[in-house]
């Protein structure tokens, strides 16, 4: 799950599951994936990570290194919060898929840890592989998930922040107005008088 809300003083965060225990994966390949409790937690600590959008590297969120991203395993699966920078536009593109419902899931990237996996059959005699111990590399919003359970979406906070500051700034605009149009009178007025 992924979202966003203020964090006062207009700070924005995404936040989200980047998986979610024991979910099943799509078909990567010839193989389904699930994750398992605990998997991740170790990396959380040892591991730089970044978030990034849609695993691009060229569109970084935040890095827990750096302090703008945290994350923790509970009982549901990996946690994210990114404090996300609106000065940088690929976090307003973001910031408009995910209200509007265009972005709705996440990921992540990771390689398994050696004797960090199992391989048995599902209940269709499909391939399975349980992932208990892994390294992190990235979480991400995204637009086309591995795990279907993984959810993204706007919080309400964040909706309700940016509509106040289109409130404000409608609020504001007759008086700026004003007073470009009083400023501008006044400095007429001294045009005409060094002409005069």
């Amino acid at each position: 799950m992924v979202e966003t809300r203020t964090a006062g003083e207009g700070r924005i965060i995404v936040a989200g599951y980047a998986y979610k225990f024991n979910a099943r994966s799509q078909n990567l390949g010839g193989f389904k994936e699930t994750i398992l409790e605990g998997a991740g937690r170790d990396a959380i600590e040892r591991d730089d990570i970044r978030a990034l959008v849609n695993h691009d590297p060229n569109l970084i969120l935040g890095r827990n290194r750096a302090g703008t991203l945290r994350l923790a395993e509970d009982s549901t699966g990996l946690e994210y919060e990114i404090d996300v920078d609106e000065r940088q536009s690929y976090v307003r593109d973001l910031l408009i898929s995910l209200e509007r419902g265009d972005v709705t899931q996440s990921s992540f990237g990771f390689s398994v840890l050696p004797n960090g996996e199992d391989w048995t059959r599902d209940e269709d005699d499909f391939p399975l592989r349980s992932i208990r111990a892994m390294s992190l590399f990235d979480v991400s919003p995204v637009t086309y998930p591995a795990y279907l359970s993984s959810e993204s979406k706007v919080d309400k906070r964040a909706i309700d922040y940016a509509a106040s500051l289109v409130s404000e700034a409608r609020q504001a605009a007759p008086r700026i107005l004003a007073d470009v149009e009083g400023d501008a009178l006044r400095m007429r007025a001294r045009i005409l008088n060094l002409r005069g």
